[in-house]
């Protein structure tokens, strides 16, 4: 009786890690439309500049340097601003080999869940493979999300961050989530392709 009790906890928690990842927002950069160009692509919620789900996160999401409004605050500079993009696009190459790997963990583990009885060593032994995976994702997205903020001068840190304030604070006046109609990354918001 144990032992199905502890296999059923295993199965749930591999699941739940599962379909949290296949439900994320962030599985990267969304398809080109016609008239969008290469390198102005806008990710919202939980994309490129939020990590995963609750990870960390820094500024408004999406490549918001390319927004003309936070450009005059934040009197960024083009090379700057090409400096960001480097990053962004240095690490997006790392970032995708990374997301693969965690889905391939993922996938790995299922045969072993579908088996019956499953192995429990293997089975946590994937958990543990899978759970290494995210964790080396996680980083690698936080070292570009730092990258990109070392760029920015103490005081151009300091004006983004009560940008990002005032931004979260008018969201929810209006009753609105973070990415909906207006916000950061959103239809209308800052880093919508123009």
């Amino acid at each position: 009786m144990r032992s199905n009790s502890i296999h059923s906890l295993v199965l749930l928690a591999a699941l739940s890690g599962s379909f949290a990842i296949a439900q994320q927002p962030d599985g990267g950069p969304p398809p080109m439309g016609s008239g969008q160009r290469a390198g102005k692509m806008s990710q919202g919620p939980g994309g490129w500049g939020e990590g995963m789900r609750s990870g960390f996160r820094f500024g408004p999401s999406g490549i918001w340097w390319h927004n003309p409004d936070l450009i005059q605050k934040l009197t960024l500079t083009p090379d700057q601003q090409k400096r960001m993009d480097d990053i962004l696009q240095q690490s997006r190459l790392q970032l995708i080999d990374l997301r693969a790997n965690v889905e391939k963990q993922e996938l790995l583990m299922e045969p072993m869940l579908a088996a019956n009885p499953p192995d429990t060593n293997k089975v946590l032994a994937q958990i543990d493979h899978t759970a290494q995976a995210r964790a080396e994702l996680e980083k690698a997205n936080a070292k570009m999300l730092l990258s990109i903020r070392n760029v920015l001068t103490p005081d151009q840190w300091t004006k983004l961050q009560a940008e990002e304030r005032d931004n979260r604070r008018s969201r929810m006046n209006r009753g609105g989530a973070p990415g909906g109609s207006g916000a950061p990354g959103g239809p209308g918001g800052p880093g919508e392709p123009e």
